[in-house]
């Protein structure tokens, strides 16, 4: 019961922040009537995480380096602009690129994919290849949950952001009757 309702609490709280999602009259489009979604439910696996990604990290400002943009960590050798913050569009995708990176390294889980690459995207990929959830995984247990909100811990102590966070994407990101190959 208490997975339902945090559910419920966390759809509703991205529905409502998330501008993409207000009401919207029909639009004519080559004369076809189209609805933009109104649920996040709705769109592909790929934009629910980069929306979750966006609500939870928000864009970095200078002062936030070495992260910036959706919480990019910059690399040796990549060059940013040193006197302003990107721009919204430029954030986004860098934000779809690493996502898609992250994702690409675990092609081999199919729809899981996008949750572990969610996962990697915060917590690094060296981490989830050790975690109990790629276990889990590989051995065909979809009962993740609970392995995959334990990652909700920031030096040494729970985070309730983050296991928000967590919970978050596994309700939106995870299909439990999916095989997982």
């Amino acid at each position: 019961m208490k997975k339902i309702l945090l559910f419920i609490l966390v759809s509703v709280s991205l529905v409502v922040t998330t501008p993409t999602f207000a009401a919207s009259p029909r639009s004519a489009v080559g004369g076809a009537q189209e609805l933009k979604p109104r649920s996040i439910m709705e769109l592909p696996l790929f934009e629910r995480a980069v929306l979750i990604i966006k609500k939870f990290e928000t864009l970095h400002q200078l002062r936030h380096r070495p992260y910036y943009g959706y919480g990019h960590r910059i690399q040796p050798g990549e060059r940013f602009p040193q006197h302003r913050p990107l721009t919204e569009r430029e954030a986004d995708a860098l934000l779809r690129k690493d996502l898609a990176k992250f994702c690409a390294l675990y092609s081999q889980y199919g729809k899981d994919c996008i949750l572990l690459g969610t996962l990697a995207y915060n917590i690094g990929s060296g981490a989830v290849n050790k975690s109990r959830v790629i276990r889990m995984l590989k051995a065909g247990n979809r009962d993740i949950f609970k392995a995959y909100t334990s990652h909700c811990h920031y030096k040494g102590k729970f985070h309730k952001q983050l296991y928000q966070r967590r919970v978050t994407e596994i309700m939106l990101l995870f299909d439990r009757c999916a095989s997982s190959r």
